[in-house]
């Protein structure tokens, strides 16, 4: 059996929100890496601002994309590098899911120590640095980080039908299974109407 084209993706970026005048403005903020972890492949990739073309190609053939609060913001930052709209490949933003059933947001990092019992290794603003410093091989390991932990709470969500999250004091289970894409079509370049 072919294994499905699951794509999990994370993204750093070049500015913060204060750089660019503040929220909303995601488009602004430009890729400095994006990890991504392939289960055809069974690898982890990154690629840098100059090389999105052909993490382009592989979007286009996946039959799902994986992130955490991927649809708000790494689309937002990426969609002006592509040309094909992100919003045409079927996606999974596990922080929307969560937020669905729960009525508010939980930062990856409260899900991933209740649930994994592992942390985030770092923030944002330390991204930024390692980027401001030129320091890539830092930048890509604690993109990849993040993207092995979603794929770990997404994994452990198909494996076992819940997620842990610290609640105040408390620690909850969040009951949930993500359904399988589809195989799809891969988007044609060059859609016509001719």
């Amino acid at each position: 059996m072919s294994v499905l084209n699951k794509i999990v993706l994370d993204l750093e970026t070049q500015k913060s929100f204060e750089e660019v005048g503040g929220f909303g403005k995601n488009h602004l903020l430009k890729v400095s890496v994006v990890g991504i972890y392939s289960y055809p492949l069974n690898k982890y990739l990154t690629f840098t601002e100059d090389q999105l073309y052909r993490l382009g190609e592989m979007l286009l053939e996946a039959d799902q994309i994986i992130g955490f609060n991927t649809i708000n913001f790494d689309y937002q930052v990426l969609q002006p590098y592509l040309n094909f709209k992100l919003a045409d490949i079927p996606s999974l933003d596990i922080l929307q899911e969560v937020e669905k059933l729960i009525g508010h947001r939980v930062k990856l990092d409260n899900l991933a120590q209740m649930t994994l019992g592992v942390g985030k290794s770092g923030d944002g603003l330390q991204a930024l640095k390692f980027y401001k410093l030129g320091q890539m091989e830092e930048l890509k390991k604690y993109c990849l980080d993040d993207v092995r932990i979603t794929k770990e709470l997404y994994d452990y969500t198909q494996k076992y039908g819940k997620l842990l999250y610290k609640d105040y004091f408390e620690t909850k289970e969040i009951q949930l299974k993500f359904a399988e894409p589809m195989i799809r079509k891969p988007i044609s370049r060059q859609a016509s109407l001719f």
